[in-house]
């Protein structure tokens, strides 16, 4: 980063630490031009609207403006943090109207205590709980919960004794909450601010995580410090459990087969094709036989996905027209699968990129050749207007990359190629 005047911090800010009067003065002395312009427009007095300015530098511990005899420009600091404060504003405005109607701008009164307050209790199930995470009473986290609830006109919380439970509107605006802790933390990151280290939350399928995953995290691990340290947060399952997740800020990225299907929340991003393998252990009869027939392939039992996955379709649709083999097990795990195969006659489907490893250390083998028409589309899945720091766009380049050695494979599976001549 380049350098910058500092000003004192006394404590690295938490992101609810932040004001949101204070964010949306920044925006808007940003678009307007000068204090006096952007007081106007936020129907502020100018000098509250400069001490919250000031406020904000001195919680970011940086200047965010330039200030100049014509008017205010945003300096560095200021360029990162006016998006930010922009998405924030927006988060909470969508969620607004939704939850309130689109007439009652109540997103333009709630605190970022309330907030808080009700992230806490909508993750901890008991305002307990939520008072142990925030530090606050039980009696202050009540009484912030219930000012915004007042404040929205709707209940986000079913109240069951000393437990709670968020209903679905609570479910609605908790995300909200978590979109605008996420755009603040990404913000301070940027800013390398305090204690907020970089990481990436990646969410991946079993499609990717066995080769393309590993091989972006390894590649960014060997670039070392500095610009380039991360942390990273991987969470596994299908398509459909991780995009929930994505949606609610939780993950920053889903990474494996994309649906067919679009979303108007959601981006899709392909990364390579590939064509499904028939895979068995190294010992296996089959293992560099040309092409096998279907009554070959059929005469020995399958380990197969689990329901409605590409690798089931598939299975499914090989076995089109006549009777399928016997399928003892159903799995989605390729390490247990990978185990499984090596001790057995069982075959299975799978993608080049999940038994690369297990080929090339000779514990698997390839029957036949790739299989015709069954290109999956491998891809990362975004939420549309996500805005990465650089950092996190330094792991969607290596994913790119990555995903370009796979469509080599002379070059990146030298063992697999050899079961394809």
């Amino acid at each position: 980063m380049a350098a910058h005047s500092s000003l004192p911090v006394p404590a690295a800010p938490g992101p609810f630490d932040l004001n949101l009067r204070h964010l949306r003065g920044l925006v808007a002395v940003c678009e307007h031009g000068s204090i006096s312009a952007a007081a106007r427009v936020l129907n502020l007095s100018q000098p509250a609207l400069t001490q919250g300015i000031s406020k904000l530098e001195t919680q970011v511990g940086r200047p965010l403006f330039e200030r100049r005899a014509g008017g205010m420009r945003p300096n560095s600091a200021g360029e990162i943090m006016a998006p930010r404060a922009r998405a924030v504003i927006e988060h909470l405005a969508v969620a607004g109207r939704r939850v309130a109607g689109a007439a009652s701008y109540a997103e333009r009164r709630v605190t970022m205590a309330q907030l808080r307050a009700f992230l806490a209790v909508a993750q901890a199930g008991s305002f307990a709980g939520a008072a142990q995470r925030t530090g606050l009473s039980e009696t202050a986290v009540n009484r912030a919960v219930r000012e915004l609830e007042a404040l929205l006109g709707k209940p986000l919380l079913e109240r069951r004794g000393r437990g709670v439970s968020v209903n679905f509107v609570g479910r609605r605006f908790a995300r909200a909450c978590r979109l605008v802790s996420g755009e603040i933390l990404a913000a301070f990151s940027e800013l390398e601010l305090g204690t907020h280290a970089a990481t990436i939350a990646v969410g991946t399928t079993p499609l990717a995580r066995a080769f393309l995953v590993p091989e972006a995290m390894a590649t960014m691990a060997a670039m070392g410090g500095g610009e380039y340290a991360a942390g990273f947060q991987v969470l596994e399952g299908s398509w459909g459990e991780l995009v929930e997740t994505l949606r609610d800020g939780a993950i920053d990225l889903v990474v494996g087969e994309l649906p067919p299907h679009d979303s108007p929340d959601l981006l899709k991003t392909p990364l390579c094709q590939e064509p499904l393998v028939i895979v068995a252990g190294s010992q296996h009869p089959l293992v560099g036989r040309r092409r096998p027939s279907l009554a070959t392939l059929a005469s020995y039992p399958w380990i197969i996905g689990p329901e409605n996955s590409p690798l089931r379709s598939e299975w499914e649709r090989l076995f089109t027209g006549m009777e399928r083999p016997p399928a003892p097990i159903e799995c989605g795990s390729i390490m247990i699968v990978g185990r499984l195969l090596t001790s057995t006659t069982l075959l299975t489907l799978a993608t080049p990129d999940q038994v690369a490893l297990q080929i090339r250390s000779g514990l698997l083998g390839c029957v036949g050749p790739p299989l015709e028409g069954t290109h999956h589309t491998i891809g990362m899945t975004l939420r549309r207007g996500w805005r990465p720091t650089p950092l996190q766009q330094r792991f969607l380049d290596q994913l790119a990359q990555a995903a370009q050695r796979i469509d080599r494979p002379g070059e990146e599976r030298p063992g697999m190629a050899r079961q394809w001549n």
